[in-house]
């Protein structure tokens, strides 16, 4: 049974799919896309259906990685869908355990930077407002912080 993964920021436009194709690549390099699927999805509904944002996927093609899929929102299935929920920063974090009114799936629920190992940031930045630096910013923290979960899958989801 594969281990699914569902990332998530505030409009699912900048690092919640950059975070998924960037886990879908190691996924692909590490030959395990039978036992690891990925999804992203966003807590607002400002950006359904749109696709990545310009500056995001420039910043991630230069590492190497398209990004693709359509933005989507957050929905109460997802939690019994999804092995592990990975939040950007704390107040998505906040928004997706507040939608988990008896807590129940509180323990599928972490900070995408929790799995880093090379970065210290505690969230990842909203790259959005920024200019081209934060971008990078953010596909070095998530290429970091999606390794280290990659092994945590392999680990705890054989």
């Amino acid at each position: 049974m594969a281990c699914k993964l569902l990332f998530v920021c505030l409009g699912n436009i900048c690092r919640s799919p950059s975070a998924e194709n960037i886990m879908n690549h190691l996924v692909e390099q590490a030959l395990l896309s039978d036992r690891i699927i990925c999804d992203s999805a966003g807590t607002s509904s400002y950006h359904i259906g749109a696709v990545p944002d310009r500056r995001m996927a420039a910043a991630a093609l230069r590492r190497g990685i398209t990004l693709k899929g359509r933005a989507r929102q957050f929905e109460i299935s997802d939690f019994e869908s999804f092995d592990l929920i990975l939040a950007m920063d704390r107040d998505n974090y906040r928004e997706i355990l507040a939608l988990d009114a008896t807590g129940k799936y509180r323990h599928k629920v972490r900070l995408m930077c929790k799995f880093a190992s090379c970065h210290q940031e505690e969230e990842v930045p909203d790259p959005y407002y920024g200019g081209v630096e934060g971008f990078n910013q953010v596909i070095d923290l998530l290429l970091d912080a999606c390794q280290g979960l990659l092994d945590y899958a392999i680990e705890n989801y054989p």
